[in-house]
Order: C-alpha cells, then structure tokens, then sequence
C-alpha cells in the first residue's frame, strides 16, 4: 500500500485518483436490471455492464436493510461489526430494541477512515434510521458530510455538515412512502459531483418503496429504473466510479387470491409449547412498517425452558414454507454473524413465503391494493454488483474464481477499477462547465 492509503477490517484501500460513487440500490433484485436491460430502459447500466464489470453478488443474510448497509459500509460481515438486524432481543434486559445505534456498532467505516485521514466524504442515505450508523466517527467538523432524505430539511452544520438542503438540491422534501425518496438521494448526489471540489469517497443508500409494491416490468418499476439509470449516467459523466449494489434482493410472497402468504411462527409456537415459552423477534421491523408489515424471510426465537432449541428446531423444520431452521451457533456460523446476538433458534422462509410473530401484532393496512414483496432469507441473497469501469486483472480473477459480496463493492471500485488519473482530474472541469 501506498502511505496515502486507509485500513480496515483488514482489507486496505488505496487513496482515490477519482471521486468513487457507491450506490446501494435498496431492494435491488437483479431481477429488475435483467428485464430494464432486455427492455432497452437503462443504457447507462447496459454500458457499465459491457465496458466495465457486471455480476451477481451475496448480500448478507438476514437480507435486511441495517446490517447490509453497515457490511458495505466497513467492508465486512456482520460478524466484525456487529449489526445483525434492524431490530433484536436485548436478552439481559428482555427489551426489544431498534438496532440503529451507533454504540451497537464494532467498527468503524470506511467513512470515518478516509474523512479522518483528509478525504472529501459524503453519505446520503434515503431512510433516517441509517444516517447515525453511517455517519459514526466521521469528521464533520473537518467537511464530511452525512444526512437522509428524509429528514433532509431538519439539517444542520453542526449534526450533517450542511445545511438548507432542500435549497442545495432544488427539490422540496420529498415523503417517506415514494420514489422520490430515493431519487433525492441521487439528486444530492449529483450536485455535489458538480461542486468544484468532487468528493473523493461518496456513498447513496436508496429506499425499497418501488421494489416492495411493484415487480419487474411494471409501468411504476420501468419509470423508476430509467429515472435512477439517466442520474447514474450523469454521475459517471461528471467524472465518477459509479459502483450499484443492492442491500437485498425482493419476492412476491402471496398467495394465489393475493394475500400474503405467512407463517404466524409466535402463534404455532404458542400452540404447541404453551404461552411465554418462546418469543419470536421480526428483526425486518422498522419505521417503514407499510413497505412490508414487519414480515419478511428471517426471524429468531428465544426459548425458555417450558421449549428447548431443539424442540423447536424439530416442530419448525416441518411447517410447509420452511426453507431451514438453525440453532445458534449453526446460524452465526452459516451467515457470519456475531453470536452473542443471535436467537436460540433462526427460521428462515422460502422464496414464496415470510414469517410473522403473531397475527394480532402486525398491522398489514399498508399492503392493501399490493402483493406482498418482501425479503430477509437467503432467497433474496442475490443481488447485482455493477461497476462502470473495468476491472484490473488482479480483480477480474478474484471475481471469476470466488463469490463476490456485496460488501466488497468499496474495495472493488477504489482498488480493482482500472482509470486513468490524468483523465479523471481533467473530465469533471469539462463536464461541469457544460452543464
């Protein structure tokens, strides 16, 4: 490594030559790429794909929002930094808890290193629940940026290291349950890149509201890919590395007549092993209750003694809709999760069905008028890893001889992307005087 360069979880990144622009695209099933490339909606994609490196990647499992944005965020499993979920069991306290405190991280970011070490760093998340975690240790009072679309007209100097954004992005706010969400992000993104002064290390976090209401290849899912398509186009033509990847992939888990197609895991349980013998955490469950109703492919159980882990295990592996169940230590070992925050038990759905507590503790208003889509197993672990420029050759064997992560996309752009310095000092003036 050069002596301009930053460490983390044991992974090196080189100091950029060009601004490195990583987009996760929140509920991004390849799926939706495959049909907007076939249907000739997103060109930009198609040409980072041909020109510079395309592939499928592993997501983290639970396929959930939190942990997979703090994985690309340190550059590891959950395992290292210790989000495994964005909601737990505190079993000391027998609380529930959001799991979007920064305390509950054990690493920093790859932000915090390179903000710290002089780099020009933003972080522009669509859902307010991520900025803390992502913002942790950076140095805002040193010029790094960090705020969420959705709170994007609550922003101060001080907390965000910018203030009147509505005013910056010339849009107003946008509300939580829309495209718009996401499309600000990339909004904020692309004025930035148009600054005099680009950053060197930006990372856009989108939100899930298309991909949970509207499969691929419908009116609403087209629109929104060829909006994200024609920003993405402009933030490699402003002179970026623009990196996509997906914090979880997306499935229709409803039945035939369109309701969804669910387990009630906390009312079976209680059936059979009596009340308060175990206690079911949907860790899926977040302030965006009307994308999903808390119901997703992954939850833990916690046992007492009235029903043993292997009990458990026993009765859930024969419920229909059951993809695999786990004991503790199978399942941190199997995702690389942290144990000491791992359930008793994990139950993991199939593609065509997601798990819930009880019926009564889930409020599905928000589905009406919509099959469920939703996520959390290892069926939506699938997820693109798109990079518009090409790989160099230590990375293009890396890639061809293993399974690429998503959380690797940070170290794939800024040390595997082959780009020429002098061209990118020289591209963003041009660009950014013609516009």
């Amino acid at each position: 490594m050069s002596a301009k360069s930053v460490e983390l979880n044991g992974v090196g990144y080189r100091w950029p030559s060009r601004p490195v622009v990583v987009v996760c695209i929140d509920g991004g099933d390849p799926a939706y790429f495959d049909r907007a490339v076939a249907d000739g909606i997103v060109p930009n994609v198609a040409r980072f794909m041909q020109e510079g490196f395309g592939a499928i990647a592993h997501a983290v499992v639970p396929t959930f929002t939190c942990p997979n944005n703090i994985s690309i965020a340190t550059g590891s499993p959950p395992s290292a930094h210790g989000i495994s979920g964005n909601y737990y069991l505190d079993t000391d306290t027998g609380r529930e808890v959001v799991m979007t405190d920064p305390a509950l991280m054990r690493s920093s970011t790859i932000f915090e290193k390179f903000s710290v070490a002089g780099a020009k760093v933003i972080a522009i998340t669509a859902k307010d629940k991520l900025r803390l975690q992502l913002g942790k240790g950076m140095d805002i009072a040193g010029g790094a940026i960090c705020f969420s679309s959705q709170v994007a007209d609550r922003c101060t100097l001080e907390e965000n290291g910018i203030e009147d954004v509505l005013d910056f992005v010339g849009r107003p706010l946008p509300d939580m349950y829309s495209a718009d969400l996401s499309l600000f992000v990339l909004d904020a993104g692309i004025r930035f890149m148009e600054q005099a002064r680009q950053p060197d290390i930006m990372y856009l976090s989108l939100t899930d509201f298309i991909q949970h209401k509207y499969p691929p290849g419908e009116s609403e899912a087209n629109a929104f890919y060829k909006d994200l398509d024609v920003r993405f186009g402009r933030l490699a033509a402003l002179g970026a590395v623009v990196a996509l990847t997906a914090d979880h992939g997306m499935n229709d888990k409803s039945k035939a007549d369109g309701t969804p197609n669910v387990i009630w895991l906390q009312d079976l349980l209680d059936e059979k092993f009596g009340a308060k013998s175990t206690t079911v955490i949907c860790p899926i469950t977040d302030a965006f209750v009307g994308h999903h109703g808390a119901l997703g492919g992954f939850v833990r159980v916690y046992c007492t003694e009235a029903a043993t882990p292997q009990s458990v295990i026993e009765f859930a592996a024969a419920i229909a809709g059951i993809e695999s169940v786990h004991d503790k230590a199978a399942a941190a070992a199997e995702f690389d999760l942290p144990p000491d925050r791992e359930g008793d038990v994990v139950v993991i759905s199939d593609a065509g069905t997601c798990i819930g507590s009880s019926a009564a503790n889930h409020d599905l208003s928000g589905l009406e008028g919509h099959r469920l889509r939703t996520h959390g197993g290892v069926s939506e672990r699938r997820v693109p890893f798109i990079i518009s420029a090409p790989l160099n050759e230590t990375y293009r064997a890396r890639a061809a001889n293993g399974v690429v992560n998503n959380y690797e996309i940070f170290d794939y752009a800024i040390n595997g992307a082959e780009v020429s310095a002098d061209a990118a000092e020289e591209l963003p003036q041009e660009l950014g005087a013609a516009s």
